[in-house]
């Protein structure tokens, strides 16, 4: 029987008519960051999920990829997927070699399982800390998975609200691989540039060279809103100024879990030049430092 999904009563879609930015990406940028969502009667959600999306299929990605500019994708697994990583490696058997990934895994995963995803593109896992979209677990629990994908020279993307930062900062700063903070490590935008979150996140990327920032999430963190979400810009454009070499951006579409607005990604990809301004700051964010992510390959 093939399993039915209908989303949740408050859920926003994405846009099916964004507008062409005026901005033109650099040959070979990389959308470092977005989803995809079943279709669940194909890849049905998790049962343990907080949210019920609208689907949010590879082909629509691969559609908007095209109309954007963009030439390669990261694709990051949900969490209404939870640790069933089909939808994700099927997304990413249909993009070939212009399609990364990022998976959720759980304690008991086998090796040839891990060794499918690599064969499918995926290069690092995802740890989830904020509570209202998962259920996080103690240190050890994620030191334990670490361990399993060692030998694939995989990385960790880690997503957390700013305030959880000082409660993980021993577990962050030990692991021994690269750590990718999604949405800027979220900062509260109404704060000044040196308030004392933001201040803290600095420092672990200061400290610690192995920790990258995605400067994306401009439409979830912003208070101002769009379409220049003015607020937000000083804060990824800081990032990009202070460690060129460790930070990427991507679209975040389809924008789960919006309730404000649901944004235009024209209006995402004008930002780009305030954030990274010159051509050297935006090939680093958009091209040289993905590919070196997530396309060469580890000895």
């Amino acid at each position: 029987m093939t399993a039915t999904f209908e989303p949740d009563a408050d859920w926003l879609a994405y846009r099916e008519n964004p507008r062409k930015p005026a901005y033109t990406l650099p040959p070979g940028a990389v959308d470092a960051h977005c989803h995809v969502f079943g279709p669940g009667d194909v890849f049905p959600y998790a049962p343990e999920r907080k949210y019920t999306p609208a689907d949010a299929p590879a082909g629509k990605l691969f559609a908007l990829r095209d109309f954007l500019g963009f030439e390669r994708n990261v694709i990051v697994q949900a969490t209404c997927h939870g640790a069933d990583n089909r939808a994700l490696v099927d997304a990413l058997r249909s993009g070939g070699d212009r399609a990364r990934g990022v998976a959720t895994i759980r304690p008991g995963v086998s090796r040839a399982e891990l060794a499918d995803m690599h064969d499918a593109g995926v290069r690092g896992v995802r740890f989830n800390f904020v509570r209202r979209l998962a259920d996080p677990k103690p240190d050890e629990y994620y030191r334990g998975l670490v361990e399993a994908i060692a030998e694939f020279g995989w990385h960790i993307v880690v997503y957390f609200e700013a305030a959880d930062l000082r409660e993980r900062w021993n577990l962050f700063t030990s692991l021994p691989t690269t750590i990718v903070v999604d949405h800027a490590g979220r900062p509260d935008v109404t704060q000044p540039l040196d308030g004392p979150g933001f201040t803290l996140f600095q420092r672990l990327l200061r400290e610690h060279p192995n920790v990258w920032a995605k400067l994306s999430g401009a439409e979830r963190l912003t208070v101002s809103g769009p379409p220049g979400y003015d607020d937000f810009v000083p804060f990824a454009r800081h990032l990009a100024r202070e460690f060129p070499d460790r930070v990427i951006w991507g679209t975040d579409w389809p924008h789960p879990n919006m309730k404000s607005h649901m944004p235009d990604e024209g209006d995402l990809v004008d930002l780009l030049p305030r954030i990274a301004p010159g051509e050297v700051g935006q090939r680093k964010l958009l091209v040289d430092n993905p590919m070196r992510l997530y396309w060469e390959e580890v000895p």
